[in-house]
């Protein structure tokens, strides 16, 4: 990550150096991180996932450990797939991790949405070819930061994500209107 935020100022970092970076920055999460609250409606959207047994995973260019926390307050019946950061060569807006979880779930890019809160999100859905659906909950980002970085549809919070997917029947094809 440390690396990738360099580079997109336009600097370069050595590897020992972008590592001691992530390392203190993964730290500092952990040290905050003590009660995560997830977003309103995200297991309710994950669950839905699973009963209509759509693949999903978790592509974050933070550490695994540092999203542990995150995912175990879920509640989840089963631990997600989770691809981070040390799986690939680059972290977003590179689509390199979203292209790496299609790859482990076995699901074309093209038929895949990827739900971001970033520009940067929403920059790596487009690259990797999937529909790029944004969410301003929890997030400074404004909608139409989201629409500009190539987001297909920004959605307020998950249960406007909710409502996309139970409009459509496969629950891939792209959203045709926000809730």
């Amino acid at each position: 990550m440390a690396r990738e935020s360099a580079r997109a100022l336009g600097q370069d970092l050595d590897e020992q150096r972008a590592e001691r970076i992530d390392r203190r920055q993964g730290e500092v999460f952990e040290t905050l991180n003590v009660d995560p609250k997830p977003l309103p409606a995200s297991r309710e959207l994950l669950m839905r996932l699973e009963a209509r047994s759509i693949p999903w995973a978790i592509a974050t260019s933070s550490r695994h450990e540092q999203v542990g926390a995150s995912v175990q307050a879920l509640r989840l019946p089963r631990p997600p797939t989770i691809i981070d950061g040390h799986d690939v060569a680059h972290a977003k807006p590179a689509p390199d991790l979203l292209l790496k979880a299609c790859r482990v779930l076995g699901v074309e890019p093209k038929r895949c949405w990827y739900v971001g809160d970033s520009r940067w999100d929403m920059i790596a859905a487009r690259a990797a070819s999937m529909v790029a659906v944004g969410v301003t909950a929890g997030s400074a980002v404004q909608a139409g930061d989201l629409t500009s970085a190539g987001a297909v549809r920004v959605c307020t919070t998950l249960r406007g994500v909710i409502q996309l997917l139970g409009r459509e029947r496969s629950g891939i094809a792209r959203p045709e209107r926000e809730p």
